[in-house]
């Protein structure tokens, strides 16, 4: 029996239990993502059927339109794991299913990064028109950076047992 001072390296689940696990935990992170990006994009959508759009610069329709891309990307990224599921359930893989929907996850984590910050860059370009704009945008993607990289990946290394 193990001493209540010792930490357990591990839980004892076969792989198929780890997948299912893990593809619960997935699904539960990619609900939060999934709702974000929907919003954000829908309202991306509405955008150019307003009166303002016609008056937009040439380079805030550019990043409109650069923008209501990214946000179809990420879109795409952050659902694609419910197709994969779809078409690979019941094939006996779910472990290589949980990878790759993590990855897909991960890349529609990236994009919605990306969309959110020129989504920023085009609101606040069109609200202020003043200079500051572009070091605002960059202080809330280094925030977004902290929050979303730097701490998951300081905790995992600090808490990771060798």
């Amino acid at each position: 029996m193990a001493q209540a001072t010792e930490r357990r390296t591990g839980r004892d689940e076969t792989e198929d239990e780890r997948a299912d696990r893990m593809w619960g935990e997935l699904m539960q992170e990619i609900r939060v993502a999934q709702m974000g990006v929907q919003i954000l994009f829908g309202f991306l959508l509405t955008v150019v059927f307003t009166p303002k759009y016609a008056h937009l610069g040439d380079t805030e329709q550019a990043i409109y339109i650069f923008t209501v891309v990214l946000g179809a990307t990420a879109t795409g990224a952050l659902i694609g794991p419910v197709s994969l599921h779809r078409l690979v359930s019941g094939r006996r893989i779910k472990p290589r299913a949980v990878e790759w929907a993590s990855r897909l996850t991960f890349i529609g984590l990236l994009l919605l990064l990306v969309t959110t910050a020129s989504s920023l860059l085009l609101i606040l370009r069109v609200a202020t028109h003043d200079a500051f704009v572009p070091y605002l945008v960059t202080a809330v993607v280094a925030w977004y950076l902290v929050c979303w990289f730097v701490i998951p990946l300081w905790v995992r290394r600090r808490y990771t047992t060798k």
